[in-house]
């Protein structure tokens, strides 16, 4: 078992991170190198965890998927941690749904040509 600590509040291993976030554990040290994930040490000096860890790394990974950069990544985490926003963060997260949405709408118009191209070519031999 890894090292524990308060009501449940596990410290877990990076290890743990990585294969409950689906990502390599080389992706969990980019992620603390870039400031958006803090490891506390144990005392042989390995890297521990809380267990939300691998929920912010998700999250990560979506931001990234959706062409975020670890920069506006930092700038979205007070948002994630606090709760709330102020009105400059509402408009950047505002700005960021929309650029996405434009985006899925982009893939979603490929998908539809792509069903028109295969409804075609499945009448023909």
């Amino acid at each position: 078992m890894t090292v524990t600590e308060a009501a449940d509040g596990r410290l877990i291993r990076i290890g743990e991170v990585a294969r409950g976030a689906g990502v390599s554990v080389r992706a969990v040290r980019y992620y603390e190198q870039q400031g958006l994930l803090v490891a506390e040490r144990s005392p042989s000096g390995q890297r521990l965890y809380p267990q939300d860890a691998v929920t912010l790394v998700r999250f990560f990974q979506q931001m990234f998927a959706a062409g975020l950069t670890s920069r506006r990544i930092m700038e979205l985490l007070p948002c994630w941690d606090a709760g709330h926003t102020d009105a400059e963060q509402r408009a950047m997260l505002r700005a960021e749904r929309d650029r996405i949405q434009a985006k899925v709408d982009d893939l979603q118009a490929a998908l539809d040509r792509l069903d028109e191209v295969i409804a075609i070519t499945d009448t023909h031999p």
